[in-house]
């Protein structure tokens, strides 16, 4: 595999953030992931950096280089997320648990898949179009089809899903999809979208790489929104080649919270970088 990719995350005009997000990657596999912490509950930095932490760990150990079943690997991080949020709330001994979105996407043998619970998204736009994006598990969403209205009496910001939530939290799994030369793929908050037209994010992605792509949204989101800007993270991949399997050697393994734009081909065989999610 051979590809670019690039992360920024603001603080934006809220006290704290609570958006996370990281990325590891093997010879043969590659997991992008991106958590958003919900305001109105206890800890959200906590749950979403509990939910990356999670996935992160999971495949370390499963990508051995690359993952025996995606789909299967997708489900059961997901999961395993939310009950490690559960049991943190549980020893903490908290009324109420803290609680997050989650955006995975797993690249391996030239395709990529996805999972998705809460309004956290993620975009893949091929040559100018969006090829796909993820369609948020909210109120406003789960509308769609009411008159204008009706639709605009609903806070956008009212989830009827999270990971943390005292229920079985609903996510939602993408068929995998064959990436082609210059695919850029991105994941961010709803600090990003909500305030950035979706044809402008397409642009974007579409006429820049991502080291550069990346920071001017999340700038560009910032200026929009103003004073009352929410957290704005944004973490993008760029696809450059097929699977070259003679790119990186069969042992390699590299984990990273924030890091610039590089090449798998750049790192050195053998090391890794330590997982750093916190900012």
């Amino acid at each position: 595999m051979l590809f670019s990719v690039f992360q920024l995350s603001r603080q934006g005009g809220r006290k704290a953030n609570q958006d996370r997000m990281g990325y590891c990657y093997t010879r043969d596999s590659a997991v992008l992931m991106l958590a958003d912490g919900l305001g109105g509950h206890p800890e959200g930095e906590v749950a979403a950096f509990l939910a990356i932490e999670t996935v992160a760990v999971m495949f370390q150990k499963m990508a051995q280089p690359k993952l025996e079943d995606v789909a299967d690997f997708l489900d059961d991080a997901m999961m395993a997320a939310h009950l490690r949020i559960l049991n943190y709330a549980m020893d903490k001994g908290m009324h109420d648990s803290p609680r997050t979105t989650l955006v995975v996407a797993v690249i391996q043998s030239g395709q990529v898949r996805w999972v998705h619970c809460g309004d956290s998204r993620l975009y893949l736009v091929r040559r100018h179009h969006l090829l796909a994006r993820t369609q948020d598990h909210s109120l406003v969403e789960r509308s769609r089809g009411l008159q204008d209205t009706a639709r605009a009496e609903i806070n956008r910001n009212v989830l009827f899903t999270c990971l943390g939530s005292p229920v079985k939290p609903v996510y939602s799994m993408a068929e995998p999809l064959t990436l082609q030369q210059g695919d850029k793929l991105m994941l961010c908050s709803d600090g990003l979208w909500s305030s950035l037209p979706e044809q402008y994010i397409v642009s974007e992605l579409s006429q820049k790489t991502v080291e550069h792509a990346v920071p001017d949204l999340v700038e560009q989101a910032l200026l929009k929104a103003g004073h009352r800007s929410d957290n704005v993270t944004c973490l993008a991949l760029g696809w450059q080649t097929p699977d070259d399997p003679t790119t990186i050697p069969d042992d390699f393994a590299d984990t990273t919270g924030q890091t610039p734009a590089f090449s798998p081909k750049d790192k050195p065989a053998g090391t890794s970088t330590p997982l750093d999610l916190s900012f």
